[in-house]
């Protein structure tokens, strides 16, 4: 006789083909973890692109926010210079009167408006390219 115990072929058949409960139950238990880890990834990838829209969304409200802050620093300047043009001007004496063009200090900007849509148009198509 063999050393080794003998084993019928039938034995071994069904410990291959018969599945135990708890062994069913854990392959099920997997499943539906996969399934749940295939839904957060997708989920995630729904978020990470949220967040990159985001990101940009905020990269355009701080260019903003820079531009509109170089503007209020501006403003100091601008009304400095209304404040000495103003003072130049003659005081009106005590009758009421409407004050002339020759009255008034002269222009500080001169904007010319007859090229304000070209401008504009132009000014949009180099905001869509960027």
């Amino acid at each position: 006789m063999s050393a080794f115990p003998a084993r019928g072929f039938s034995s071994m058949g069904a410990s291959t083909t018969g599945q135990s409960p708890a062994l069913v139950a854990r392959v099920n238990e997997k499943k539906a973890e996969l399934e749940n880890l295939k839904e957060l990834r997708d989920l995630s990838a729904a978020m990470a692109t949220q967040m990159e829209a985001l990101a940009q969304k905020l990269a355009t409200l701080s260019d903003g926010t820079e531009a509109i802050a170089l503007v209020l620093s501006n403003w100091h300047n601008v009304l400095r210079a209304i404040n000495m043009a103003s003072a130049k001007l003659p005081k009106p004496s005590a009758g009421v009167q409407e004050p002339s063009d020759e009255d008034l200090p002269q222009t500080l900007v001169r904007i010319p408006t007859e090229h304000a849509p070209a401008l504009q148009a132009h000014a949009e198509g180099a905001a869509e390219e960027e």
